[in-house]
């Protein structure tokens, strides 16, 4: 595992060169074909962190645009050297391997790749000269021709058909591997011979023959003499299985674990063969069988004292002859796991959280079936007791999420476990570069499912985060994603929910550049889209509320937004008379869109000025509804007696009746609101075409210095607020009260320059 450690330079610069390919070390030749630069030489060292950085960067990042013809920049050996090359997923084709065909790899690993065919296996034939380490876990249909073809048809036809499981090739042999040490072949066809196509391997000391049936095994004993390593994972096991595997005396490691139901039972006598024949053994994996008879040492002969590793006091009868502890014991689903005393450095079970977190980091890779049971176990572990392994847990979820982002049920626990691992609880001992690890795949998991259990689960870690401040590298990304969720008419309520409210967190608190990008993205649209099918359903709920609150936030200081709202549509929400909060919203959104002067006149309809008017009488949310219908109104007479084009109501009428409301205010009333600037309230203050105008803003500045003054004394003298309020006190037409509250205002800023406790904070 990686340490919390920030990315390598080398990894930096290897992931720019990816992302900048035309600008580092390549141009666009004919036909538009990317060629590799006349004057560049690169070693293995750097070929090789290129190719398997590309491949993540293919998977992992969404934003990473796979190049056409990228593996064809490694195709000559005399200016590129590859020597260890990972692959993986239906992202290769035939084509991508064949590419680097004149390298002399020294290790090929490709894991998952559906997509090859018989063709790669023409390619593999290659590098026999050199290989040394080969794995085809899971590419079991690299062991056929396409579309059951004969292997000379064309090239490009082949392509294009899917691969078929007809016509299995037996052309192909190992035969000149003889470099060849390390094998795997999990899932390997039955209709391959797995005895004839091994053969050939002098020097194999290195076998995985993972869920492949082995109808006679007595031909493992070819490599007895050099055989270090055996995994015969998920392979139905028989006696004849046992007494050969048992012949193979310099076996280091074995693994005769299963997943799947087996007729076997594992006996105390078969444990204590393999402990005896298997002189040389550190490792053993057994996860998965069942026990026929006891093997385990009854719970009051057991030795004494703190759980041991030492085998003479094993709670396991076979590993009390070995002659030192195992380094690692694979024991998960068993009921041996449980007991007192296992000789081993490192086990696998479900007993306590060392033991699962082993299970999730051994089994991850090649095992996904298992590692998702061994991820629930310690989502169970987060939520119900306490992880005291925090960062390696979080590291071993973020590896698996990373490494099985196409399998559904990794997704669906891994999201859930993260949710629980990044909570207030765990939240002091997870560094910034390892939180965004986590946002890194919990956005992935959101853009590969649109099931609702995934998403759910992601939206909800996702809130876990300080918002917008944690998201912020990933800050377009996420809003499109969560915009995505809310698209479907009908979509989960509680998703719904908390997806609309990740997007109030997301535009609140932001620069405006941020709004406007994001209000391009469709985000007004579908936040109005909401608000009329809640409409429609007569339902005013959370929904309902946050999405108001998100126009509100994203249309803060930023006309074009405003000029997105569709003012018919919501203005139904007043027909709910006791929800505070939704009136609240609204009126702070429409607000923004009456600070907008091309945009008052579509306010300045007898509808809305009577309801904002009304509006002015409430006593809803403290203060907060009738301060802002009044600051509406503010911006709306402040246009002049001449934009005012309706009989009724009385614009005189309108502002005696707010000049009413702002004198039932209460000035130390505290405030649920949040000015990132005052530059719409300052520019109400030198005038005298709307005297209760000017009255408002000087009220509310006087409000927010009163209450705030470290926050808000700062604001209103970096804005040149003292200057403004000056031209106040010199204007004829302003009220007494106003300029009372205005050198009140000014005095309140000049003992808060004065008070050095105050400008320290």
């Amino acid at each position: 595992l990686a340490g919390d450690n920030p990315d390598s330079l080398m990894a930096l610069t290897t992931a720019f060169c990816l992302r900048n390919l035309r600008r580092t070390m390549c141009y666009l030749g004919e036909r538009n074909k990317l060629c590799l630069r006349s004057d560049i030489f690169l070693p293995s060292e750097i070929c090789d962190k290129l190719v398997n950085t590309y491949m993540e960067l293919v998977h992992m990042d969404s934003n990473f645009e796979p190049q056409d013809g990228f593996f064809q920049l490694f195709s000559d050996p005399h200016s590129t050297r590859l020597t260890r090359v990972q692959l993986r997923e239906d992202f290769v084709r035939d084509r991508d391997l064949e590419a680097i065909g004149k390298q002399d790899l020294i290790e090929l690993h490709l894991t998952y790749c559906n997509n090859l065919s018989a063709h790669s296996l023409r390619t593999l034939t290659r590098f026999r000269q050199t290989l040394v380490s080969l794995s085809l876990f899971g590419c079991s249909r690299i062991f056929y021709r396409k579309g059951g073809a004969p292997l000379a048809c064309d090239e490009e036809e082949e392509e294009e058909r899917p691969a078929s499981r007809q016509a299995p090739d037996t052309d192909f042999s190992f035969q000149g591997f003889n470099r060849l040490r390390l094998l795997n072949l999990g899932g390997l066809p039955e209709e391959v011979d797995a005895e004839a196509l091994l053969k050939p391997l002098p020097a194999l000391t290195s076998l995985d023959l993972s869920g492949v049936p082995l109808p006679k095994a007595a031909f493992l004993a070819h490599w007895k003499e050099r055989l270090a390593s055996l995994v015969l994972y998920n392979v139905d096991l028989s006696e004849e299985i046992i007494n050969t595997v048992v012949e193979l005396g310099h076996l280091r490691h074995l693994d005769i674990s299963r997943e799947r139901t087996s007729k076997f039972k594992m006996t105390r006598k078969i444990l204590t063969a393999i402990v005896q024949g298997l002189v040389n053994l550190v490792s053993l994996d057994i996860s998965g069988h069942i026990m026929l008879n006891n093997c385990t040492v009854p719970h009051f002969e057991e030795a004494m004292g703190r759980p041991s590793i030492e085998p003479c006091k094993s709670s396991i009868y076979p590993f009390q002859e070995l002659k030192r502890p195992l380094q690692f014991l694979g024991l998960y689903n068993t009921t041996l796991c449980n007991v007192t005393h296992i000789p081993a450095y490192k086990v696998t079970g479900s007993k306590n959280e060392d033991q699962v977190l082993n299970a999730i980091e051994v089994y991850t890779e090649f095992r996904p079936e298992l590692a998702h049971r061994a991820i629930n176990q310690l989502f169970d572990i987060a939520r119900i007791q306490h992880c005291s392994q925090l960062l390696r847990a979080l590291q071993l979820v973020i590896a698996a999420l990373k490494c099985h982002k196409y399998d559904k049920s990794i997704q669906v626990t891994g999201s859930a476990a993260l949710f629980y691992l990044t909570n207030t609880e765990y939240r002091s001992d997870q560094s910034v570069w390892l939180r965004r690890q986590v946002i890194q795949v919990v956005l992935n998991g959101m853009e590969q499912y649109q099931e609702v259990t995934v998403q759910r689960n992601c939206c909800l870690t996702l809130c876990n985060f300080s918002i917008p401040e944690e998201l912020e590298f990933q800050y377009g990304r996420v809003n499109l994603l969560l915009l995505k969720i809310l698209e479907p008419a009908r979509q989960d309520e509680s998703i719904q929910r908390i997806a609309v409210h990740l997007c109030n967190a997301l535009v609140c608190q932001v620069d405006n550049h941020h709004k406007e990008a994001v209000g391009k993205m469709g985000f007004v649209k579908t936040m109005l889209n909401l608000i009329q099918k809640k409409l429609q359903d007569r339902m005013c709920d959370q929904v309902m509320e946050f999405s108001w609150s998100a126009l509100w936030n994203i249309t803060d200081e930023t006309p074009d937004n405003c000029q997105m709202i569709l003012f018919c549509q919501g203005m139904l929400g007043f027909e709910f008379p006791d929800k505070q909060e939704l009136h609240r919203n609204m009126l702070g959104l429409l607000g923004n869109v009456a600070e907008v002067r091309g945009l008052r006149p579509q306010l300045l309809t007898p509808q809305f000025i009577s309801v904002f008017s009304n509006l002015l009488d409430s006593k809803a949310d403290g203060i907060e509804v009738s301060y802002n219908a009044c600051g509406v109104l503010s911006h709306i007479v402040f246009d002049g007696p001449e934009a005012w084009a309706m009989e009724e109501p009385l614009r005189d009428t309108v502002m005696d009746k707010m000049m009413d409301a702002i004198q039932s205010w209460d000035v130390t009333s505290r405030r649920n609101i949040n000015y990132r600037s005052f530059e719409p309230i300052l520019r109400l203050l030198p005038q005298s075409i709307a005297p209760v105008s000017q009255h408002w803003a000087t009220w509310a500045l006087f409000n927010l210095v009163s209450v705030y003054p470290s926050k808000y004394c700062p604001l209103l003298i970096k804005e040149g607020g003292i200057v403004l309020l000056e031209k106040v006190l010199e204007l004829q037409t302003s009220h007494e009260e106003t300029k009372d509250m205005a050198q009140k205002v000014m005095e309140q800023c000049e003992n808060f320059k004065e008070d050095p406790m105050e400008t320290t904070r």
